[in-house]
C-alpha cells in the first residue's frame, strides 16, 4: 500500500490525506504497509500512534507535509 501511495501525484494524495475518515485509513495502511516492508522501531511508534483515534489529526498535518516536502511525517 506504501508503494501505491507513492505512486500518485500529490494531488491525489493530499485529497487522500484531507477526507476524514479516508484519512484515518490511508494512514494506518501506508504506515503499517511501510513497518512490514522495512520494519524499525520509529515506524512502529508512528504506527501505533497513528493507529490510536488520532490518526486523522496527524492524517491532516500529513496532508500539510506532503504538499511541503512530498513525504509523509517521519518517514
Amino acid at each position: 500500500m506504501d508503494a501505491w501511495f507513492h505512486k500518485q501525484n500529490k494531488l491525489i494524495q493530499v485529497l487522500l490525506l484531507l477526507i476524514p475518515f479516508v484519512n484515518y485509513i490511508t494512514e494506518i495502511l501506508v504506515r503499517w504497509s511501510a513497518f512490514l516492508k522495512k520494519g524499525g522501531i520509529l515506524r512502529l511508534i508512528i504506527c501505533i500512534i497513528v493507529t490510536i483515534p488520532s490518526g486523522i489529526i496527524i492524517g491532516w498535518l500529513d496532508a500539510i507535509w506532503v504538499l511541503i516536502t512530498n513525504r509523509l511525517i517521519l518517514e
